[in-house]
């Protein structure tokens, strides 16, 4: 890796930037800029904080840790309420159901939600991840040497996940249609079981999971979404939760950035923190941060075109039931 790219002068910005945030005061100056950093004037904080998240998401699973939030809200009335899903397909799912307020998912599974009748689904901010934190990982003594190879093959994927739409993109580069590979649809611990058994020519999938399978003795990876899909996350939040408990809302958004910083500066030690409880080891987690990007960003045009991408798309392959408009689902911070 080119130690002066890009990449890496932003990261050696954050160390230096959480270095700062350790000796206290500048932190200040950080915060005060962020979304909510002054709320809690009308009260909306006080009541319960619903908070869906999953494995592949670093900060708030750091967050929920170190028990950050609750020594944040609870002081002002707030409770935390964390809800564990195994992607964010059901997470949405509950999301519009009113079971939880906040979500973290995707680029896919948003947009699944948004289609469905009645709608409470909106976006809040994105976390720009990157494409080389998923992938396509194929056995590594199959002939599969290129993306066109996966004709007819037997490939894994979580339904409605970033990595279905990477799948799709992928076979679309390939001039290939999903109908011209055997996709199975199934969740992460199931598909890494049956690529262990041999079972599956390939599997798409996203990080964590994708270092862990890259270090599998039978794996090798095909190709990152590099050039195929952008990859990002999307922190959600339901319209009666935006409506009813703004100050909520932008707390909790604020934390999350602040929390991003500090993650996105050492992926070595959090790494070490979060191995216990997702019981993955310590240098896989370590290789999954230090190649994803983590921050809660309003969203811009060019991510809203790029996020309309994915609905056109997975409307085109009938896997949402109608046409959406990703813009009228996003919430403008104020």
């Amino acid at each position: 890796m080119n130690p002066s790219s890009p990449f890496l002068a932003r990261r050696r910005f954050l160390s230096l930037a959480a270095a700062v945030v350790a000796g206290g005061t500048s932190l200040l100056l950080l915060v005060n800029a962020l979304p909510g950093a002054h709320a809690a004037s009308d009260g909306t904080l006080a009541g319960p904080v619903r908070i869906g998240f999953q494995k592949a998401g670093t900060v708030l699973l750091s967050l929920k840790a170190k028990g950050t939030l609750e020594k944040q809200l609870q002081p002002k009335g707030a409770t935390l309420q964390w809800a564990e899903f195994p992607a964010g397909l059901p997470m949405v799912e509950a999301l519009n159901a009113g079971a939880i307020d906040i979500a973290y998912v995707g680029e896919a599974p948003p947009v699944i939600a948004q289609a469905a009748n009645g709608s409470i689904t909106r976006y809040v901010a994105y976390d720009p991840w990157g494409p080389d934190s998923e992938g396509i990982v194929v056995q590594k003594d199959s002939g599969i040497r290129k993306l066109a190879d996966l004709r007819g093959k037997r490939i894994a994927v979580q339904k409605g996940s970033n990595s279905h739409y990477l799948l799709v993109k992928a076979l679309a580069s390939a001039k290939l249609k999903p109908a011209d590979a055997e996709i199975v649809f199934l969740k992460p611990a199931d598909a890494r079981a049956a690529f262990e058994r041999k079972d599956l020519d390939a599997w798409s999938i996203w990080d964590p999971f994708l270092a862990a399978a890259e270090a599998l003795p039978n794996a090798r990876l095909l190709t990152s979404a590099k050039g195929l899909a952008p990859n990002r996350g999307y922190y959600l939040a339901s319209a009666p939760f935006i409506k009813n408990r703004p100050d909520a809302l932008k707390a909790v958004l604020a934390s999350i950035k602040k929390e991003a910083l500090a993650v996105e500066a050492n992926p070595a030690a959090t790494a070490a923190f979060l191995a216990p409880s997702l019981g993955l080891d310590v240098k896989v987690l370590k290789l999954a941060e230090e190649r994803r990007r983590h921050d809660a960003l309003p969203l811009t045009d060019k991510i809203i075109e790029r996020q309309q991408d994915v609905a056109d798309t997975f409307s085109e392959l009938r896997l949402i039931p109608r046409s959406i408009k990703v813009r009228d689902a996003v919430w403008i911070w104020k």
